[in-house]
């Protein structure tokens, strides 16, 4: 919803790669280019099969962009559309998207937008996680600090601001709790 997402080859490498180009407009507005840059760190904080790879983040003639990894598939939202999916897929669609949700998690990031539009399937059936450009951050499972202490989000969406995509939030997301 940010940017523009377009194939590109990487000419040092020689790869394919998707690049998600900010408008200038909106890098003009210093918030959303806050969450441009979160979306680049929170993801590439991680390191996981089903979670996209962020390879750079940068700025070229005035263009903020990501360059991640080319995923050569269909949202799950797409492959929705297309027709009756079996149970085995969407068990299997499940349990790779719950995995990378416990990845995230356990680092101490929240995603707070996951929906069909954000997980990619590709042709052999492995899905990513896309799109942290809404993360929130937490202490990482396993550190010493208080876990009932407030959350701090990467960037400050202000106290009971809801943010994400109102079909799919938990209802304490929907609520502006914790």
């Amino acid at each position: 919803g940010m940017g523009e997402v377009y194939l590109a080859q990487d000419q040092k490498l020689d790869r394919r790669v998707a690049l998600k180009i900010l408008p200038a407009e909106v890098a003009s507005n210093q918030e959303r280019m806050r969450r441009f840059i979160q979306e680049a760190k929170a993801a590439s904080a991680l390191n996981h099969p089903n979670i996209i790879t962020i390879y750079e983040i940068d700025e070229s003639d005035s263009r903020h962009f990501i360059a991640t990894e080319f995923i050569d598939g269909e949202t799950l939202r797409q492959r929705i559309k297309h027709g009756h999916l079996k149970l085995n897929d969407l068990l299997e669609i499940a349990i790779q998207a719950a995995g990378a949700l416990a990845a995230a998690h356990s680092a101490g990031i929240i995603h707070r937008d996951i929906k069909p539009e954000n997980i990619m399937v590709r042709r052999d059936g492995y899905i990513k996680v896309l799109d942290f450009g809404l993360a929130k951050l937490t202490h990482p499972e396993g550190s010493t600090t208080d876990t009932e202490a407030p959350t701090k989000a990467l960037v400050d969406t202000g106290a009971g601001t809801v943010v994400g995509t109102a079909n799919y939030m938990s209802p304490e997301q929907a609520k502006g709790k914790r």
